[in-house]
């Protein structure tokens, strides 16, 4: 079965080293999006799903700090690779406290930079232990999902179901991405998934509709699964 390609967004101003950055990436067959400035590259991420962020240190309207905090504030745990031009003791431990995964130092190798993203891109950071999305509180470290103040009663399956939603919404997750997230390298049949998703929707929206509630699970034809709102599916 295929595993999706890596998804990963730039967000550097100096164009240069963007499209240097980007070309090589195309050859690996990784697909990376650009962001030139701090805002622009906040958006991005908000709008989509990344399987990792690589983060200049400085740059215009936003820097990257700045960027890295205000996410870790917002629940979103995408791994995040920093890029600066320093070197010392004291910029890592800034970044670090900031929510930062990783760092590399300018200039760097570009085999380098592909094995920091592709180690990153197989963990969610771990900076963050509270996820919201769509009404669900998510506690990573207890393992426990609630919506609205009520935990749900899942299946260790039916967890690890609901967090790959909840980790990409409000952007949809391919079959194949999340039987790889859920199983890996060790999947069942395909009727297995089938059933968690029957099971998982009975927790989760069984009794939405008794309870004035919107359903959050979509199942969307030839493009996978989706949490979101019921207005906006």
């Amino acid at each position: 079965m295929g595993i999706d390609k890596l998804q990963l967004l730039l967000v550097e101003d100096d164009i240069d080293l963007a499209t240097a950055v980007i070309d090589y990436f195309e050859l690996e067959n990784i697909q990376c999006d650009h962001a030139a400035n701090g805002l622009s590259g906040l958006n991005l991420i908000r709008a989509n799903h990344y399987d990792a962020v690589i983060l200049d240190l400085n740059m215009p309207k936003m820097n990257g700090l700045e960027v890295c905090e205000t996410l870790r504030t917002q629940g979103i745990d995408v791994p995040i690779l920093m890029l600066t031009a320093k070197d010392t003791l004291d910029d890592k431990l800034t970044g670090f406290a900031k929510g930062a995964d990783d760092y590399l130092v300018k200039p760097f190798a570009m085999e380098e930079l592909i094995v920091r993203v592709q180690v990153l891109s197989r963990r969610r950071s771990g900076q963050v232990t509270t996820l919201s999305a769509c009404g669900l509180e998510l506690d990573t470290k207890q393992q426990v999902i609630c919506r609205a103040g009520s935990p749900l009663k899942l299946s260790p399956t039916g967890y690890k179901i609901l967090e790959v939603l909840m980790r990409a919404s409000p952007n949809s997750v391919s079959r194949e991405r999340l039987m790889q997230s859920v199983w890996g390298d060790e999947q069942p049949d395909s009727n297995s998934l089938k059933v968690h998703m029957f099971n998982l929707r009975k927790v989760v929206d069984g009794n939405a509709s008794d309870n004035n509630e919107n359903k959050l699970i979509h199942t969307l034809v030839g493009r996978g699964f989706v949490l979101k709102n019921e207005s906006e599916a």
